[in-house]
Protein backbone atom coordinates (compact mmCIF):
# COMPACT_ATOMS: atom_id res chain seq x y z
CA UNK A 1 0.00 0.00 0.00
CA UNK A 2 0.93 3.91 -0.95
CA UNK A 3 0.06 5.95 2.38
CA UNK A 4 -0.07 9.50 1.88
CA UNK A 5 -1.16 12.57 3.64
CA UNK A 6 -3.06 15.29 1.68
CA UNK A 7 -4.93 18.31 1.20
CA UNK A 8 -8.65 18.44 -0.23
CA UNK A 9 -9.93 21.10 -1.70
CA UNK A 10 -11.74 22.05 1.33
CA UNK A 11 -8.02 22.60 3.67
CA UNK A 12 -8.60 19.18 5.36
CA UNK A 13 -5.50 17.75 5.63
CA UNK A 14 -5.24 14.14 6.61
CA UNK A 15 -4.00 10.47 5.47
CA UNK A 16 -5.43 8.39 2.38
CA UNK A 17 -3.50 6.09 0.08
CA UNK A 18 -2.81 6.01 -3.72
CA UNK A 19 -4.47 3.58 -6.00
CA UNK A 20 -3.12 1.79 -8.88
CA UNK A 21 -3.95 4.83 -11.34
CA UNK A 22 -2.04 7.16 -8.64
CA UNK A 23 -5.48 8.64 -7.62
CA UNK A 24 -5.75 9.77 -3.49
CA UNK A 25 -8.35 7.69 -1.77
CA UNK A 26 -10.23 8.96 1.73
CA UNK A 27 -9.21 6.25 3.92
CA UNK A 28 -10.41 8.04 7.08
CA UNK A 29 -13.58 8.65 5.22
CA UNK A 30 -14.63 4.63 5.23
CA UNK A 31 -12.85 4.47 8.91
CA UNK A 32 -13.40 7.27 11.03
CA UNK A 33 -11.22 5.36 14.11
CA UNK A 34 -8.33 5.44 11.71
CA UNK A 35 -5.88 7.88 12.43
CA UNK A 36 -5.66 10.99 10.77
CA UNK A 37 -1.41 12.13 10.91
CA UNK A 38 0.58 9.71 9.23
CA UNK A 39 3.08 9.21 12.59
CA UNK A 40 -0.40 8.50 14.65
CA UNK A 41 -0.65 6.13 11.81
CA UNK A 42 2.86 4.43 11.87
CA UNK A 43 2.53 4.33 15.51
CA UNK A 44 -0.61 2.69 16.08
CA UNK A 45 0.92 -0.28 14.23
CA UNK A 46 0.18 -3.73 12.45
CA UNK A 47 -3.48 -3.66 13.13
CA UNK A 48 -4.50 0.00 12.00
CA UNK A 49 -2.23 -0.64 8.65
CA UNK A 50 -4.33 -4.15 7.92
CA UNK A 51 -7.51 -2.04 8.97
CA UNK A 52 -6.34 0.77 6.00
CA UNK A 53 -6.10 -2.17 3.83
CA UNK A 54 -8.99 -3.38 4.32
CA UNK A 55 -10.85 -0.35 3.50
CA UNK A 56 -8.75 0.99 0.39
CA UNK A 57 -11.15 -0.67 -1.83
CA UNK A 58 -14.14 1.37 -0.55
CA UNK A 59 -12.30 4.77 -0.09
CA UNK A 60 -13.51 6.94 -2.39
CA UNK A 61 -11.74 9.17 -4.77
CA UNK A 62 -10.69 12.72 -3.56
CA UNK A 63 -10.63 14.95 -6.83
CA UNK A 64 -8.97 17.86 -6.35
CA UNK A 65 -6.57 16.67 -3.39
CA UNK A 66 -2.51 17.75 -2.72
CA UNK A 67 -0.45 15.40 -1.88
CA UNK A 68 2.17 16.70 0.84
CA UNK A 69 5.26 15.09 1.92
CA UNK A 70 3.91 11.85 3.93
CA UNK A 71 5.45 12.93 7.13
CA UNK A 72 4.79 17.08 6.91
CA UNK A 73 6.54 17.80 10.09
CA UNK A 74 8.63 14.97 11.54
CA UNK A 75 9.07 14.68 15.14
CA UNK A 76 12.86 15.01 15.13
CA UNK A 77 15.48 16.03 12.64
CA UNK A 78 15.73 13.36 9.55
CA UNK A 79 18.70 11.34 9.55
CA UNK A 80 20.73 11.33 6.60
CA UNK A 81 23.87 9.45 5.69
CA UNK A 82 26.49 10.51 3.78
CA UNK A 83 29.40 8.94 0.73
CA UNK A 84 27.10 5.73 0.96
CA UNK A 85 27.36 4.42 -2.50
CA UNK A 86 31.19 4.04 -3.89
CA UNK A 87 30.97 5.94 -7.28
CA UNK A 88 29.43 8.73 -5.53
CA UNK A 89 31.93 9.06 -2.52
CA UNK A 90 34.59 8.76 -5.09
CA UNK A 91 32.57 12.06 -7.26
CA UNK A 92 32.60 13.67 -3.64
CA UNK A 93 36.13 13.18 -2.78
CA UNK A 94 37.38 14.11 -6.57
CA UNK A 95 34.98 17.14 -6.83
CA UNK A 96 36.82 19.73 -4.12
CA UNK A 97 33.87 19.96 -1.80
CA UNK A 98 34.68 17.15 0.83
CA UNK A 99 36.36 18.76 3.53
CA UNK A 100 35.30 16.51 6.31
CA UNK A 101 37.73 13.55 5.96
CA UNK A 102 40.46 12.41 3.76
CA UNK A 103 39.64 8.85 3.18
CA UNK A 104 37.07 8.26 -0.43
CA UNK A 105 35.03 5.28 1.28
CA UNK A 106 34.36 5.57 4.78
CA UNK A 107 35.05 3.08 7.31
CA UNK A 108 31.72 4.15 9.38
CA UNK A 109 28.61 5.44 8.18
CA UNK A 110 28.66 9.32 7.80
CA UNK A 111 25.67 10.48 9.55
CA UNK A 112 24.37 13.84 9.90
CA UNK A 113 20.84 15.16 9.59
CA UNK A 114 18.20 17.62 8.11
CA UNK A 115 15.62 20.01 10.57
CA UNK A 116 11.73 19.24 10.24
CA UNK A 117 11.56 22.85 8.98
CA UNK A 118 13.65 21.52 6.06
CA UNK A 119 10.95 18.98 4.61
CA UNK A 120 8.12 19.91 2.27
CA UNK A 121 6.21 17.75 -0.52
CA UNK A 122 6.19 17.39 -4.14
CA UNK A 123 5.73 20.05 -6.26
CA UNK A 124 6.78 22.44 -3.88
CA UNK A 125 9.63 24.83 -5.09
CA UNK A 126 13.16 24.25 -3.59
CA UNK A 127 13.98 27.78 -2.21
CA UNK A 128 17.21 28.04 -3.69
CA UNK A 129 17.54 31.78 -3.43
CA UNK A 130 18.23 30.67 0.32
CA UNK A 131 21.60 29.66 -0.46
CA UNK A 132 23.73 33.58 -1.56
CA UNK A 133 26.70 31.18 -2.54
CA UNK A 134 24.72 29.87 -5.84
CA UNK A 135 25.44 26.18 -4.96
CA UNK A 136 22.71 24.35 -5.23
CA UNK A 137 23.07 20.43 -6.05
CA UNK A 138 20.42 17.12 -5.78
CA UNK A 139 20.80 14.05 -4.59
CA UNK A 140 18.07 11.63 -5.26
CA UNK A 141 17.58 9.12 -2.16
CA UNK A 142 15.58 6.18 -0.86
CA UNK A 143 14.19 6.84 2.90
CA UNK A 144 13.65 4.52 5.32
CA UNK A 145 10.30 5.12 7.59
CA UNK A 146 10.70 3.55 11.13
CA UNK A 147 7.59 1.72 12.39
CA UNK A 148 8.24 0.13 15.68
CA UNK A 149 11.09 1.79 17.75
CA UNK A 150 13.87 1.30 20.20
CA UNK A 151 17.06 1.82 21.16
CA UNK A 152 20.06 -1.02 20.95
CA UNK A 153 18.38 -2.39 17.68
CA UNK A 154 20.45 -5.53 16.64
CA UNK A 155 21.28 -5.64 12.90
CA UNK A 156 19.50 -8.93 12.51
CA UNK A 157 16.28 -7.47 13.77
CA UNK A 158 16.28 -4.35 12.13
CA UNK A 159 14.26 -5.06 9.33
CA UNK A 160 11.31 -5.48 11.77
CA UNK A 161 11.47 -1.85 12.63
CA UNK A 162 10.36 -0.86 9.02
CA UNK A 163 7.44 0.42 8.58
CA UNK A 164 7.59 1.51 4.90
CA UNK A 165 9.94 3.80 2.00
CA UNK A 166 10.11 7.36 0.56
CA UNK A 167 11.70 9.12 -1.23
CA UNK A 168 13.73 12.38 -0.14
CA UNK A 169 16.07 14.82 -2.39
CA UNK A 170 18.96 15.50 -0.19
CA UNK A 171 19.05 19.36 -1.89
CA UNK A 172 22.65 20.68 -0.69
CA UNK A 173 24.15 24.18 -0.81
CA UNK A 174 27.39 22.88 -2.03
CA UNK A 175 29.53 25.84 -0.77
CA UNK A 176 28.10 26.64 2.53
CA UNK A 177 28.29 22.32 3.36
CA UNK A 178 32.10 23.01 2.59
CA UNK A 179 32.71 25.86 4.57
CA UNK A 180 31.21 24.96 7.84
CA UNK A 181 32.48 20.92 7.57
CA UNK A 182 29.66 20.16 9.51
CA UNK A 183 27.11 19.50 6.96
CA UNK A 184 23.92 21.16 9.00
CA UNK A 185 23.95 24.53 7.33
CA UNK A 186 24.54 23.63 4.04
CA UNK A 187 21.82 20.41 3.71
CA UNK A 188 19.29 21.60 6.20
CA UNK A 189 17.75 25.00 5.19
CA UNK A 190 13.96 24.99 4.85
CA UNK A 191 12.48 23.51 1.63
CA UNK A 192 15.88 21.49 1.63
CA UNK A 193 14.24 18.01 2.27
CA UNK A 194 11.31 17.32 -0.45
CA UNK A 195 10.00 14.12 0.63
CA UNK A 196 7.64 12.06 -1.06
CA UNK A 197 5.03 10.97 -2.52
CA UNK A 198 4.07 8.02 -0.44
CA UNK A 199 5.18 5.94 1.79
CA UNK A 200 5.45 2.61 0.50
CA UNK A 201 4.61 -0.32 3.13
CA UNK A 202 7.41 -3.04 3.94
CA UNK A 203 5.28 -5.13 2.92
CA UNK A 204 5.49 -4.49 -0.31
CA UNK A 205 8.83 -4.74 -0.54
CA UNK A 206 10.52 -8.17 0.68
CA UNK A 207 13.88 -7.21 -0.94
CA UNK A 208 14.88 -3.26 -1.03
CA UNK A 209 18.18 -4.01 -2.26
CA UNK A 210 16.21 -4.70 -5.59
CA UNK A 211 14.63 -0.80 -5.86
CA UNK A 212 15.77 1.06 -8.86
CA UNK A 213 16.76 4.82 -8.18
CA UNK A 214 16.76 7.61 -11.04
CA UNK A 215 17.04 11.06 -10.98
CA UNK A 216 16.55 13.21 -13.68
CA UNK A 217 16.90 16.78 -13.70
CA UNK A 218 14.93 18.97 -16.97
CA UNK A 219 14.51 15.35 -18.85
CA UNK A 220 18.25 14.47 -18.39
CA UNK A 221 19.06 11.35 -16.64
CA UNK A 222 21.70 11.98 -14.04
CA UNK A 223 21.19 9.10 -11.62
CA UNK A 224 20.65 5.49 -11.91
CA UNK A 225 21.09 3.00 -9.59
CA UNK A 226 19.63 0.10 -7.26
CA UNK A 227 19.64 0.16 -3.33
CA UNK A 228 21.83 -3.17 -3.41
CA UNK A 229 24.82 -0.29 -4.49
CA UNK A 230 24.47 0.44 -0.86
CA UNK A 231 27.85 0.56 0.83
CA UNK A 232 26.62 0.22 4.31
CA UNK A 233 23.00 -1.16 3.90
CA UNK A 234 19.37 -0.41 6.18
CA UNK A 235 20.20 -3.12 8.75
CA UNK A 236 23.71 -1.72 9.67
CA UNK A 237 22.47 1.94 9.67
CA UNK A 238 19.47 1.18 11.83
CA UNK A 239 21.66 -0.70 13.90
CA UNK A 240 24.66 2.01 13.77
CA UNK A 241 21.68 5.13 14.56
CA UNK A 242 19.78 3.18 17.04
CA UNK A 243 23.18 2.24 19.03
CA UNK A 244 22.38 5.19 21.66
CA UNK A 245 19.72 7.06 19.89
CA UNK A 246 15.90 5.88 20.18
CA UNK A 247 14.29 5.45 16.93
CA UNK A 248 10.74 6.54 17.32
CA UNK A 249 7.68 5.44 14.77
CA UNK A 250 7.92 7.99 12.07
CA UNK A 251 11.67 8.22 12.31
CA UNK A 252 12.95 9.02 8.71
CA UNK A 253 16.38 7.52 8.06
CA UNK A 254 17.69 8.99 4.30
CA UNK A 255 19.82 5.96 2.73
CA UNK A 256 22.54 7.94 0.61
CA UNK A 257 22.73 9.50 -3.09
CA UNK A 258 24.44 7.48 -5.97
CA UNK A 259 26.87 8.87 -8.46
CA UNK A 260 25.65 11.61 -10.94
CA UNK A 261 24.98 14.60 -8.76
CA UNK A 262 26.04 17.98 -9.46
CA UNK A 263 29.38 18.00 -8.17
CA UNK A 264 30.38 15.18 -10.08
CA UNK A 265 30.52 16.99 -13.89
CA UNK A 266 33.06 19.34 -14.97
CA UNK A 267 32.69 22.18 -14.15
CA UNK A 268 29.72 21.56 -11.86
CA UNK A 269 26.06 21.63 -12.59
CA UNK A 270 24.18 23.43 -9.81
CA UNK A 271 20.73 23.84 -10.06
CA UNK A 272 18.97 27.09 -11.17
CA UNK A 273 15.66 28.81 -10.99
CA UNK A 274 12.94 26.89 -13.12
CA UNK A 275 14.90 23.60 -13.17
CA UNK A 276 12.75 20.90 -12.09
CA UNK A 277 13.97 17.82 -10.39
CA UNK A 278 12.59 14.34 -10.76
CA UNK A 279 13.24 11.64 -8.63
CA UNK A 280 11.50 8.09 -9.02
CA UNK A 281 11.95 5.20 -7.04
CA UNK A 282 10.53 1.73 -8.62
CA UNK A 283 6.99 0.97 -6.44
CA UNK A 284 6.94 4.60 -4.75
CA UNK A 285 6.20 6.75 -7.53
CA UNK A 286 7.77 10.37 -8.18
CA UNK A 287 8.51 13.05 -6.12
CA UNK A 288 9.32 15.95 -8.90
CA UNK A 289 10.21 19.70 -7.73
CA UNK A 290 10.75 22.50 -9.21
CA UNK A 291 13.67 25.16 -8.55
CA UNK A 292 12.53 28.33 -6.82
Amino acid sequence: MRLVTFRDPQGGVRVGALDAHGLVRDLVLVDAALPQDMRAVIAAGPAALARAAARLPAAPVVAGAQVLAPIPRPAKNVFCVGKNYREHAKEFAGSGFDATAKEVVPEAPVVFSKPPTSVIGPGEPIPSYLDPTGSVDYEGELAVVIGAGGRGIRRAEAMRHVFGYTIVNDVTARTLQHRHRQWILGKGLDGFCPMGPAILTADEVPDPGALRLRTWVNGELRQDATVADLIFDIPTLIETISAGITLEPGDIIATGTPAGVGIGFQPPRFLRPKDVVRIEVSGIGVLENPVG
